[in-house]
Protein backbone atom coordinates (compact mmCIF):
# COMPACT_ATOMS: atom_id res chain seq x y z
CA UNK A 1 0.00 0.00 0.00
CA UNK A 2 1.35 3.50 -0.82
CA UNK A 3 2.55 5.25 2.32
CA UNK A 4 0.24 8.25 1.90
CA UNK A 5 -2.88 6.30 0.95
CA UNK A 6 -5.91 7.00 3.12
CA UNK A 7 -9.00 5.06 4.16
CA UNK A 8 -10.70 6.00 0.88
CA UNK A 9 -7.65 5.28 -1.29
CA UNK A 10 -7.67 2.57 -3.90
CA UNK A 11 -6.60 -0.21 -1.52
CA UNK A 12 -9.28 0.39 1.11
CA UNK A 13 -12.02 2.25 -0.76
CA UNK A 14 -14.42 -0.68 -1.23
CA UNK A 15 -13.92 -1.91 2.32
CA UNK A 16 -14.46 1.55 3.81
CA UNK A 17 -17.58 2.15 1.74
CA UNK A 18 -18.92 -1.26 2.76
CA UNK A 19 -18.40 -0.48 6.43
CA UNK A 20 -19.97 2.97 6.09
CA UNK A 21 -23.03 1.45 4.37
CA UNK A 22 -23.53 -0.79 7.42
CA UNK A 23 -23.29 2.20 9.75
CA UNK A 24 -25.87 4.00 7.59
CA UNK A 25 -28.25 1.13 8.31
CA UNK A 26 -27.97 1.75 12.03
CA UNK A 27 -28.04 5.54 11.63
CA UNK A 28 -31.24 5.68 9.62
CA UNK A 29 -32.92 3.35 12.08
CA UNK A 30 -31.89 5.34 15.12
CA UNK A 31 -32.84 8.79 13.83
CA UNK A 32 -36.06 7.75 12.10
CA UNK A 33 -37.31 5.46 14.86
CA UNK A 34 -36.57 7.95 17.65
CA UNK A 35 -38.72 10.51 15.86
CA UNK A 36 -41.64 8.11 15.34
CA UNK A 37 -41.51 6.53 18.79
CA UNK A 38 -43.90 8.92 20.62
CA UNK A 39 -46.56 8.35 17.96
CA UNK A 40 -46.06 4.58 18.05
CA UNK A 41 -46.33 4.43 21.84
CA UNK A 42 -49.54 6.47 21.88
CA UNK A 43 -51.16 4.55 19.02
CA UNK A 44 -50.42 1.22 20.72
CA UNK A 45 -51.52 2.58 24.13
CA UNK A 46 -48.04 1.89 25.43
CA UNK A 47 -46.72 5.07 27.01
CA UNK A 48 -46.18 3.16 30.26
CA UNK A 49 -43.85 0.85 28.32
CA UNK A 50 -42.07 3.66 26.48
CA UNK A 51 -38.69 2.94 28.07
CA UNK A 52 -38.98 -0.75 27.11
CA UNK A 53 -38.91 0.20 23.44
CA UNK A 54 -35.36 1.46 23.95
CA UNK A 55 -34.03 -0.76 26.72
CA UNK A 56 -35.36 -3.92 25.02
CA UNK A 57 -33.01 -3.22 22.13
CA UNK A 58 -30.00 -2.91 24.40
CA UNK A 59 -30.93 -5.91 26.54
CA UNK A 60 -30.78 -8.44 23.70
CA UNK A 61 -27.72 -6.76 22.24
CA UNK A 62 -25.91 -7.61 25.50
CA UNK A 63 -26.12 -11.28 24.59
CA UNK A 64 -25.46 -10.95 20.87
CA UNK A 65 -22.35 -8.82 21.48
CA UNK A 66 -20.78 -11.62 23.50
CA UNK A 67 -21.71 -14.12 20.79
CA UNK A 68 -20.30 -11.82 18.12
CA UNK A 69 -16.99 -11.33 19.94
CA UNK A 70 -16.57 -15.09 20.30
CA UNK A 71 -17.68 -15.69 16.69
CA UNK A 72 -15.27 -13.06 15.33
CA UNK A 73 -12.25 -14.40 17.23
CA UNK A 74 -12.90 -17.99 16.09
CA UNK A 75 -14.20 -17.59 12.52
CA UNK A 76 -13.70 -13.98 11.47
CA UNK A 77 -16.12 -11.03 11.38
CA UNK A 78 -18.00 -11.52 8.10
CA UNK A 79 -20.58 -14.12 9.13
CA UNK A 80 -21.72 -12.24 12.27
CA UNK A 81 -21.78 -9.02 10.25
CA UNK A 82 -24.15 -10.47 7.64
CA UNK A 83 -26.29 -12.22 10.25
CA UNK A 84 -26.56 -8.96 12.19
CA UNK A 85 -27.86 -7.05 9.17
CA UNK A 86 -30.52 -9.70 8.55
CA UNK A 87 -31.78 -9.76 12.13
CA UNK A 88 -31.73 -5.98 12.34
CA UNK A 89 -33.95 -5.61 9.29
CA UNK A 90 -36.24 -8.42 10.47
CA UNK A 91 -36.80 -6.69 13.80
CA UNK A 92 -37.88 -3.52 12.04
CA UNK A 93 -40.53 -5.49 10.16
CA UNK A 94 -41.84 -7.07 13.38
CA UNK A 95 -42.14 -3.67 15.08
CA UNK A 96 -43.69 -2.07 12.02
CA UNK A 97 -46.47 -4.66 11.87
CA UNK A 98 -47.01 -5.01 15.64
CA UNK A 99 -50.67 -4.90 16.82
CA UNK A 100 -49.75 -4.06 20.41
CA UNK A 101 -46.88 -2.57 22.42
CA UNK A 102 -45.46 -5.86 23.67
CA UNK A 103 -45.00 -7.21 20.14
CA UNK A 104 -43.52 -3.85 19.20
CA UNK A 105 -40.97 -4.27 22.00
CA UNK A 106 -40.27 -7.82 20.77
CA UNK A 107 -39.37 -6.40 17.37
CA UNK A 108 -37.00 -3.96 19.03
CA UNK A 109 -35.43 -6.91 20.86
CA UNK A 110 -34.80 -8.69 17.55
CA UNK A 111 -33.19 -5.50 16.27
CA UNK A 112 -30.94 -5.57 19.32
CA UNK A 113 -29.77 -9.09 18.46
CA UNK A 114 -28.80 -7.91 15.00
CA UNK A 115 -27.25 -4.68 16.18
CA UNK A 116 -25.03 -6.46 18.72
CA UNK A 117 -23.68 -8.88 16.12
CA UNK A 118 -23.11 -6.06 13.63
CA UNK A 119 -21.30 -3.46 15.71
CA UNK A 120 -18.74 -5.86 17.24
CA UNK A 121 -17.98 -7.31 13.81
CA UNK A 122 -17.37 -3.82 12.42
CA UNK A 123 -14.84 -3.03 15.15
CA UNK A 124 -12.99 -6.28 14.47
CA UNK A 125 -12.87 -5.51 10.73
CA UNK A 126 -11.34 -2.10 11.47
CA UNK A 127 -8.80 -3.59 13.89
CA UNK A 128 -7.67 -6.30 11.46
CA UNK A 129 -7.88 -4.62 8.06
CA UNK A 130 -6.51 -1.12 8.67
CA UNK A 131 -3.07 0.00 9.90
CA UNK A 132 -3.10 1.92 13.16
CA UNK A 133 -2.54 5.29 11.47
CA UNK A 134 -5.82 4.94 9.51
CA UNK A 135 -8.06 3.80 12.36
CA UNK A 136 -8.91 7.31 13.66
CA UNK A 137 -10.02 8.27 10.14
CA UNK A 138 -12.18 5.14 9.84
CA UNK A 139 -13.77 5.89 13.21
CA UNK A 140 -14.43 9.42 11.97
CA UNK A 141 -16.12 7.97 8.87
CA UNK A 142 -18.45 6.05 11.22
CA UNK A 143 -19.57 9.39 12.64
CA UNK A 144 -19.74 11.04 9.22
CA UNK A 145 -22.18 8.32 8.15
CA UNK A 146 -24.62 9.73 10.72
CA UNK A 147 -24.70 13.23 9.21
CA UNK A 148 -27.20 12.75 6.37
CA UNK A 149 -29.50 10.44 8.41
CA UNK A 150 -29.44 12.87 11.34
CA UNK A 151 -30.55 15.73 9.08
CA UNK A 152 -32.90 13.92 6.72
CA UNK A 153 -34.09 11.16 9.05
CA UNK A 154 -36.17 13.22 11.50
CA UNK A 155 -37.74 15.30 8.71
CA UNK A 156 -38.64 12.28 6.59
CA UNK A 157 -39.72 10.23 9.59
CA UNK A 158 -41.88 13.02 10.99
CA UNK A 159 -43.51 13.68 7.62
CA UNK A 160 -44.20 10.00 7.01
CA UNK A 161 -45.56 9.60 10.56
CA UNK A 162 -47.94 12.54 10.17
CA UNK A 163 -49.06 11.75 6.62
CA UNK A 164 -48.97 7.94 6.37
CA UNK A 165 -48.53 6.66 9.92
CA UNK A 166 -45.61 5.60 12.10
CA UNK A 167 -45.63 1.99 10.83
CA UNK A 168 -44.25 3.04 7.48
CA UNK A 169 -41.20 4.50 9.19
CA UNK A 170 -40.23 1.06 10.50
CA UNK A 171 -41.15 -0.78 7.32
CA UNK A 172 -39.36 1.68 5.03
CA UNK A 173 -35.98 1.78 6.78
CA UNK A 174 -34.87 -1.70 5.56
CA UNK A 175 -35.90 -0.73 2.02
CA UNK A 176 -33.97 2.55 2.19
CA UNK A 177 -30.70 0.79 2.97
CA UNK A 178 -31.21 -2.39 0.93
CA UNK A 179 -29.65 -1.02 -2.26
CA UNK A 180 -26.41 0.40 -0.81
CA UNK A 181 -25.93 -2.69 1.36
CA UNK A 182 -26.49 -4.99 -1.63
CA UNK A 183 -23.95 -3.02 -3.68
CA UNK A 184 -21.29 -2.63 -0.99
CA UNK A 185 -21.31 -5.96 0.84
CA UNK A 186 -19.95 -8.03 -2.09
CA UNK A 187 -16.94 -5.71 -2.22
CA UNK A 188 -16.66 -5.88 1.57
CA UNK A 189 -16.67 -9.66 1.47
CA UNK A 190 -14.20 -9.83 -1.40
CA UNK A 191 -11.60 -7.59 0.25
CA UNK A 192 -12.26 -8.43 3.90
CA UNK A 193 -12.34 -12.14 3.05
CA UNK A 194 -8.77 -11.87 1.86
CA UNK A 195 -7.47 -9.60 4.62
CA UNK A 196 -9.43 -10.10 7.83
CA UNK A 197 -11.75 -13.10 7.74
CA UNK A 198 -10.90 -16.19 9.73
CA UNK A 199 -9.17 -16.48 13.11
CA UNK A 200 -6.77 -13.73 14.14
CA UNK A 201 -3.32 -14.11 12.56
CA UNK A 202 -0.91 -16.21 14.59
CA UNK A 203 -3.52 -17.72 16.89
CA UNK A 204 -3.42 -21.26 15.45
CA UNK A 205 -5.90 -23.96 16.56
CA UNK A 206 -8.04 -22.99 19.52
CA UNK A 207 -6.88 -24.61 22.78
CA UNK A 208 -9.45 -26.50 24.83
CA UNK A 209 -9.18 -23.92 27.61
CA UNK A 210 -10.03 -21.08 25.23
CA UNK A 211 -12.96 -23.06 23.86
CA UNK A 212 -14.34 -23.60 27.35
CA UNK A 213 -13.79 -19.95 28.19
CA UNK A 214 -15.69 -18.91 25.07
CA UNK A 215 -18.66 -21.10 25.98
CA UNK A 216 -18.58 -19.72 29.52
CA UNK A 217 -18.72 -16.15 28.18
CA UNK A 218 -21.75 -16.99 26.05
CA UNK A 219 -23.55 -18.47 29.08
CA UNK A 220 -22.67 -15.38 31.08
CA UNK A 221 -23.97 -13.18 28.29
CA UNK A 222 -27.29 -15.03 28.29
CA UNK A 223 -27.53 -14.71 32.07
CA UNK A 224 -26.75 -10.99 31.89
CA UNK A 225 -29.41 -10.38 29.25
CA UNK A 226 -32.04 -12.34 31.22
CA UNK A 227 -31.10 -10.51 34.40
CA UNK A 228 -31.38 -7.13 32.70
CA UNK A 229 -34.80 -8.08 31.31
CA UNK A 230 -36.06 -9.09 34.76
CA UNK A 231 -34.81 -5.85 36.28
CA UNK A 232 -36.55 -3.81 33.60
CA UNK A 233 -39.79 -5.72 34.13
CA UNK A 234 -39.60 -5.13 37.87
CA UNK A 235 -38.80 -1.48 37.37
CA UNK A 236 -41.89 -0.91 35.28
CA UNK A 237 -44.18 -2.77 37.68
CA UNK A 238 -43.73 -0.58 40.81
CA UNK A 239 -45.51 -3.07 43.09
CA UNK A 240 -44.14 -4.99 46.06
CA UNK A 241 -44.51 -8.22 44.10
CA UNK A 242 -41.93 -6.86 41.65
CA UNK A 243 -39.19 -7.28 44.27
CA UNK A 244 -38.93 -10.99 43.45
CA UNK A 245 -38.06 -10.58 39.73
CA UNK A 246 -35.85 -7.63 40.70
CA UNK A 247 -33.84 -9.79 43.09
CA UNK A 248 -33.59 -12.60 40.54
CA UNK A 249 -32.49 -10.15 37.86
CA UNK A 250 -29.79 -8.65 40.07
CA UNK A 251 -28.56 -12.13 41.05
CA UNK A 252 -28.13 -12.98 37.36
CA UNK A 253 -26.87 -9.66 36.03
CA UNK A 254 -24.28 -8.53 38.59
CA UNK A 255 -22.09 -11.67 38.76
CA UNK A 256 -22.29 -12.12 34.99
CA UNK A 257 -21.18 -8.58 34.19
CA UNK A 258 -18.36 -8.76 36.73
CA UNK A 259 -17.01 -11.82 34.89
CA UNK A 260 -17.64 -10.52 31.36
CA UNK A 261 -15.84 -7.19 31.70
CA UNK A 262 -12.11 -6.87 32.38
CA UNK A 263 -11.03 -7.00 36.01
CA UNK A 264 -11.05 -3.55 37.54
CA UNK A 265 -13.68 -2.07 35.24
CA UNK A 266 -16.04 -0.94 38.00
CA UNK A 267 -13.27 0.57 40.09
CA UNK A 268 -11.90 2.42 37.03
CA UNK A 269 -8.52 0.68 36.97
CA UNK A 270 -6.09 2.42 34.65
CA UNK A 271 -5.96 1.54 30.96
CA UNK A 272 -8.39 -0.84 29.25
CA UNK A 273 -10.82 -1.21 32.22
CA UNK A 274 -11.36 2.57 32.37
CA UNK A 275 -11.72 2.79 28.58
CA UNK A 276 -14.53 0.23 28.76
CA UNK A 277 -16.18 1.82 31.81
CA UNK A 278 -16.15 5.27 30.25
CA UNK A 279 -17.88 3.98 27.11
CA UNK A 280 -20.80 2.70 29.18
CA UNK A 281 -21.14 5.90 31.20
CA UNK A 282 -20.95 8.12 28.11
CA UNK A 283 -23.42 6.16 26.01
CA UNK A 284 -25.81 5.57 28.89
CA UNK A 285 -25.98 9.23 29.89
CA UNK A 286 -26.34 10.65 26.39
CA UNK A 287 -28.76 8.15 24.88
CA UNK A 288 -30.92 7.82 27.98
CA UNK A 289 -31.43 11.58 27.89
CA UNK A 290 -31.94 11.55 24.13
CA UNK A 291 -34.69 8.93 24.43
CA UNK A 292 -36.87 11.36 26.39
CA UNK A 293 -36.15 14.67 24.62
CA UNK A 294 -38.62 14.20 21.71
CA UNK A 295 -41.37 13.06 24.08
CA UNK A 296 -40.65 16.07 26.32
CA UNK A 297 -40.98 18.51 23.42
CA UNK A 298 -44.20 16.89 22.14
CA UNK A 299 -45.97 16.66 25.50
CA UNK A 300 -44.61 19.72 27.32
CA UNK A 301 -44.19 22.27 24.54
CA UNK A 302 -46.72 21.07 21.94
CA UNK A 303 -44.27 20.44 19.09
CA UNK A 304 -45.10 18.01 16.30
CA UNK A 305 -43.14 14.78 16.07
CA UNK A 306 -41.29 16.23 13.07
CA UNK A 307 -40.24 19.35 14.97
CA UNK A 308 -39.26 17.32 18.02
CA UNK A 309 -37.20 14.92 15.92
CA UNK A 310 -35.40 17.75 14.16
CA UNK A 311 -34.27 19.06 17.54
CA UNK A 312 -31.93 16.06 17.66
CA UNK A 313 -30.63 16.50 14.11
CA UNK A 314 -28.01 19.05 15.15
CA UNK A 315 -26.40 16.42 17.34
CA UNK A 316 -25.67 14.16 14.38
CA UNK A 317 -23.89 16.88 12.45
CA UNK A 318 -21.81 18.08 15.40
CA UNK A 319 -21.02 14.46 16.35
CA UNK A 320 -19.35 14.03 12.95
CA UNK A 321 -17.42 17.27 13.45
CA UNK A 322 -16.19 16.16 16.87
CA UNK A 323 -15.13 12.81 15.46
CA UNK A 324 -13.32 14.53 12.60
CA UNK A 325 -11.47 16.71 15.10
CA UNK A 326 -10.15 13.72 17.05
CA UNK A 327 -8.84 12.13 13.83
CA UNK A 328 -6.40 14.99 13.14
CA UNK A 329 -2.79 13.78 13.48
CA UNK A 330 -1.80 16.87 15.47
CA UNK A 331 -4.26 15.93 18.23
CA UNK A 332 -3.27 12.28 18.66
CA UNK A 333 -1.15 13.02 21.71
CA UNK A 334 -4.06 14.89 23.32
CA UNK A 335 -6.63 12.11 22.85
CA UNK A 336 -7.19 11.61 26.59
CA UNK A 337 -7.86 15.32 27.09
CA UNK A 338 -10.30 15.30 24.18
CA UNK A 339 -12.30 12.57 25.92
CA UNK A 340 -12.52 14.55 29.15
CA UNK A 341 -13.53 17.76 27.37
CA UNK A 342 -16.11 15.83 25.35
CA UNK A 343 -17.83 14.47 28.44
CA UNK A 344 -17.97 17.91 30.06
CA UNK A 345 -19.74 19.16 26.93
CA UNK A 346 -22.20 16.26 27.12
CA UNK A 347 -23.02 17.11 30.74
CA UNK A 348 -23.64 20.74 29.80
CA UNK A 349 -25.86 19.74 26.87
CA UNK A 350 -28.10 17.39 28.89
CA UNK A 351 -28.60 19.94 31.65
CA UNK A 352 -29.19 22.62 29.01
CA UNK A 353 -31.92 20.59 27.28
CA UNK A 354 -33.83 20.42 30.57
CA UNK A 355 -34.03 24.23 30.57
CA UNK A 356 -36.86 24.02 28.01
CA UNK A 357 -39.10 22.94 30.91
CA UNK A 358 -38.87 26.44 32.36
CA UNK A 359 -42.04 28.39 31.40
CA UNK A 360 -41.28 30.86 28.63
CA UNK A 361 -37.94 29.28 27.69
CA UNK A 362 -37.30 29.13 23.91
CA UNK A 363 -38.18 25.79 22.33
CA UNK A 364 -34.93 25.79 20.35
CA UNK A 365 -32.83 25.27 23.49
CA UNK A 366 -32.68 21.44 23.10
CA UNK A 367 -31.49 21.81 19.50
CA UNK A 368 -28.60 24.02 20.61
CA UNK A 369 -27.87 21.78 23.57
CA UNK A 370 -27.77 18.66 21.41
CA UNK A 371 -25.37 20.39 19.02
CA UNK A 372 -22.97 20.85 21.94
CA UNK A 373 -23.53 17.32 23.23
CA UNK A 374 -23.12 15.71 19.83
CA UNK A 375 -19.76 17.42 19.38
CA UNK A 376 -18.62 16.09 22.75
CA UNK A 377 -19.82 12.56 21.96
CA UNK A 378 -18.04 12.64 18.60
CA UNK A 379 -14.73 13.39 20.28
CA UNK A 380 -15.35 10.85 23.04
CA UNK A 381 -16.77 7.76 21.32
CA UNK A 382 -14.34 7.74 18.38
CA UNK A 383 -11.38 8.30 20.70
CA UNK A 384 -12.48 5.49 22.99
CA UNK A 385 -12.69 3.13 19.99
CA UNK A 386 -9.15 4.07 18.92
CA UNK A 387 -7.82 3.58 22.45
CA UNK A 388 -9.46 0.15 22.69
CA UNK A 389 -7.76 -1.05 19.49
CA UNK A 390 -4.41 0.35 20.66
CA UNK A 391 -4.69 -1.66 23.89
CA UNK A 392 -5.91 -4.91 22.26
CA UNK A 393 -3.65 -7.64 20.82
CA UNK A 394 -5.09 -9.06 17.54
CA UNK A 395 -6.19 -12.31 19.20
CA UNK A 396 -8.21 -10.35 21.79
CA UNK A 397 -9.72 -7.72 19.51
CA UNK A 398 -13.04 -9.55 19.28
CA UNK A 399 -13.50 -10.16 23.00
CA UNK A 400 -12.33 -6.65 23.94
CA UNK A 401 -14.59 -5.07 21.31
CA UNK A 402 -17.44 -7.15 22.70
CA UNK A 403 -16.62 -5.93 26.22
CA UNK A 404 -16.69 -2.34 24.98
CA UNK A 405 -20.08 -2.83 23.37
CA UNK A 406 -21.39 -4.73 26.41
CA UNK A 407 -20.45 -1.75 28.55
CA UNK A 408 -22.23 0.51 26.06
CA UNK A 409 -25.35 -1.65 26.15
CA UNK A 410 -25.22 -2.07 29.92
CA UNK A 411 -25.00 1.68 30.36
CA UNK A 412 -28.03 2.11 28.12
CA UNK A 413 -30.02 -0.73 29.69
CA UNK A 414 -29.31 0.29 33.25
CA UNK A 415 -29.77 4.02 32.85
CA UNK A 416 -32.77 3.86 30.49
CA UNK A 417 -34.44 1.40 32.87
CA UNK A 418 -33.69 3.65 35.84
CA UNK A 419 -35.03 6.65 33.95
CA UNK A 420 -38.13 4.65 33.05
CA UNK A 421 -38.81 3.83 36.71
CA UNK A 422 -38.44 7.46 37.76
CA UNK A 423 -40.47 8.66 34.80
CA UNK A 424 -43.36 6.29 35.49
CA UNK A 425 -43.32 7.01 39.22
CA UNK A 426 -43.54 10.78 38.71
CA UNK A 427 -46.48 10.80 36.34
CA UNK A 428 -45.03 9.87 32.94
CA UNK A 429 -45.54 12.46 30.18
CA UNK A 430 -47.92 14.65 32.21
CA UNK A 431 -45.33 16.06 34.61
CA UNK A 432 -42.41 18.41 33.84
CA UNK A 433 -40.84 17.18 37.07
CA UNK A 434 -40.65 13.68 35.59
CA UNK A 435 -38.52 14.92 32.69
CA UNK A 436 -36.26 16.98 34.95
CA UNK A 437 -35.77 13.95 37.20
CA UNK A 438 -34.58 11.99 34.15
CA UNK A 439 -32.30 14.57 32.51
CA UNK A 440 -30.44 16.13 35.44
CA UNK A 441 -29.11 12.82 36.87
CA UNK A 442 -27.88 11.92 33.38
CA UNK A 443 -25.89 15.17 33.33
CA UNK A 444 -24.23 14.06 36.58
CA UNK A 445 -23.36 10.66 35.04
CA UNK A 446 -21.65 12.49 32.16
CA UNK A 447 -19.55 14.43 34.67
CA UNK A 448 -18.63 11.14 36.32
CA UNK A 449 -17.40 9.90 32.94
CA UNK A 450 -15.27 13.05 32.61
CA UNK A 451 -13.60 12.10 35.89
CA UNK A 452 -12.92 8.55 34.65
CA UNK A 453 -11.21 10.04 31.56
CA UNK A 454 -8.22 10.85 33.76
CA UNK A 455 -7.53 7.11 34.13
CA UNK A 456 -7.45 6.03 30.48
CA UNK A 457 -3.65 5.87 30.23
CA UNK A 458 -2.18 2.53 31.35
CA UNK A 459 0.07 2.66 34.38
CA UNK A 460 3.67 3.10 33.25
CA UNK A 461 6.24 0.44 34.04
Amino acid sequence: MPDGEGAFGRTYRALTLGIVSCVLLVAFEATAVNTAMPAAARDLDGLALYAYAFSGFFTTSLFSMIVSGRWCDRRGPLAPLFAGIGLFAGGLVVSGTAPDMWLFVLGRAVQGLGGGLLIVALYVVVGRAYPERLRPAVMASFSAAWVVPSIVGPLVSGTVTEQLGWRWVFLAVPVLVALPVAVMLPALRRIAGRDVDGPAPGTGPEPDGDRRDGRRRIRLGAAAALGAALLQYAGQDLRWSALLPAAAGAALLVPSILRLLPAGTFRAARGLPSVILLRGLAAGAFFSAESFVPLMLVTQRGLTVTQAGLSLATGGVSWALGSYLQSRPALQQHRHRLVRAGMVLVAVSIAGAAAVLIPGAPVWIPALAWCVGGFGMGMTISSVGVLLLQLSPPAEAGSNSASLQVSDALGNVGLVAACGVVFAALGADRSPVAFAAVLLPMAFVALLAAAVAGRLRPRRG
